[in-house]
């Protein structure tokens, strides 16, 4: 569904078609970092023989941004729905799209993950049927590197039920106090012009990354993420609060040059922020770099928004395409990556090859697996699509 708005005075004149590109776009560099994950020294579920920091200034790129700006564009898609449907059929509507894949996910999706992974760290020798019988039955006895692997787990999907969480959240806030949120978003709409745009939510998520971040590491657990909570759910407010601004979506024009700016030189600074960094790095460089991270995460949510709305803002059949195949491609495409990474890996191919030929099977894979799924009524939900709108081949009839 397009993110669009209905007709009033003050909101958008049109669909904005470009944030649906900017959400394509964003889910579809989830492919690229998950691969790059594989490459990295960074702890993740399998790993190649290749692993160095040779990349890890690139993964840097987006690290920073690129989930705030999904909760973001949610946001805002959220507001749009509930412009339209009222605040309980919004609640089934978001229940029913998410959970059900999240559910599906996590009992058909994510075990692979979690059984190449203990595969691999702890030579298991067990059957994947052996192991599904300890995943159902929430078994912890799995040790790797110092953590218990939590079974069952979500693994990637933990931002679907992140997204649910806060959705529930933002119907309760529009049920109960519905004049409160009309408050805000006037509030708001007058408040974010010129730089403003930039620097007030740039001093909120500093105060929040240097206060909470080392007391509330990211556990991508949902409960005591204290640090994620206070981040994800304030953008996801934001954009649900200034979805239906022209004035917002205007002002970004001014910004986006500064913005790409900040994007560059805050990139810059964290590459040799994590060059240089030893364990006795002092306090006040510590949280200079958490304003720097906080700085990048923000204008990079600016700058994608401004630019996409100047160059993208169009529709088109591709559009259409991919803004149903995004989600599906999403809950797929780690398992995906997982389980073909751990299968080439005899085949000692150099890294680079290895690379582009994983990014190259996992969009295949994934988009063969939409085209079945599009097709097949019943697994539609269980990938968030609508289960009343099966794709059906156009026939070949003359003319």
């Amino acid at each position: 569904m397009p993110i669009s708005s209905t007709p009033a005075t003050s909101l958008p004149s049109q669909r904005l078609y470009f944030l649906d590109w900017v959400r394509i776009i964003a889910f579809f560099l989830l492919i690229l970092y998950h691969v790059g994950m594989y490459y990295v020294e960074w702890g993740w579920h399998v790993k190649s023989p290749h692993a160095s920091p040779t990349i890890q200034p690139l993964m840097m790129l987006t690290s920073p941004w690129r989930l705030s700006l999904l909760f973001f564009i949610s946001g805002v898609a959220s507001a749009f729905m509930l412009e339209k449907i009222r605040p309980g059929q919004f609640l089934r509507s978001r229940s029913i799209r998410l959970l059900l894949p999240l559910i599906f996910g996590m009992l058909v999706v994510v075990p692979p993950q979690a059984y190449l992974e203990v595969v691999e760290k702890l030579a298991y020798a067990g059957t994947y049927g052996d192991f599904m019988q300890l995943y159902v039955h929430g078994y912890h006895g799995f040790k790797i590197e110092g953590k218990t692997l939590d079974l069952p787990t979500w693994n990637h999907l933990w931002f679907v039920a992140y997204l649910w969480v806060y959705s529930v959240l933002l119907w309760l806030w529009l049920a109960v106090r519905p004049a409160w949120f009309q408050a805000a978003r006037t509030w708001l709409e007058k408040q974010m012009k010129g730089w403003r745009i930039l620097v007030f939510p740039i001093v909120y998520l500093a105060i929040v990354r240097m206060a909470l971040l080392s007391a509330f590491p990211p556990n991508n657990g949902l409960v005591a993420d204290w640090y994620n909570h206070a981040c994800y759910l304030f953008v996801f407010v934001f954009g649900a609060l200034i979805a239906n601004s022209t004035t917002f979506w205007q002002e970004l024009a001014a910004v986006r040059w500064l913005a790409l700016r900040l994007v560059a030189g805050s990139w810059v600074l964290l590459i040799v922020y994590f060059d240089l960094a030893s364990d006795d790095i002092p306090k006040w460089l510590l949280m200079a770099q958490r304003l720097v991270w906080v700085c990048m995460a923000w204008s990079a949510i600016i700058a994608a928004c401004a630019y996409a709305r100047q160059y993208l803002n169009f529709d088109s059949p591709a559009r259409r395409y991919l803004t149903q195949a995004v989600f599906p491609v999403y809950i797929l495409h780690q398992t995906y990556i997982v389980i073909m990474a751990h299968s080439l890996k005899p085949l000692a191919l150099p890294a680079l090859s290895e690379g582009i030929l994983l990014v190259a099977m996992t969009a295949a894979t994934c988009f063969i697996s939409y085209e079945i799924v599009r097709r097949v009524f019943f697994l539609r939900p269980l990938f968030g699509l609508d289960m009343g709108a099966v794709y059906k081949p156009r026939s070949l009839s003359p003319g």
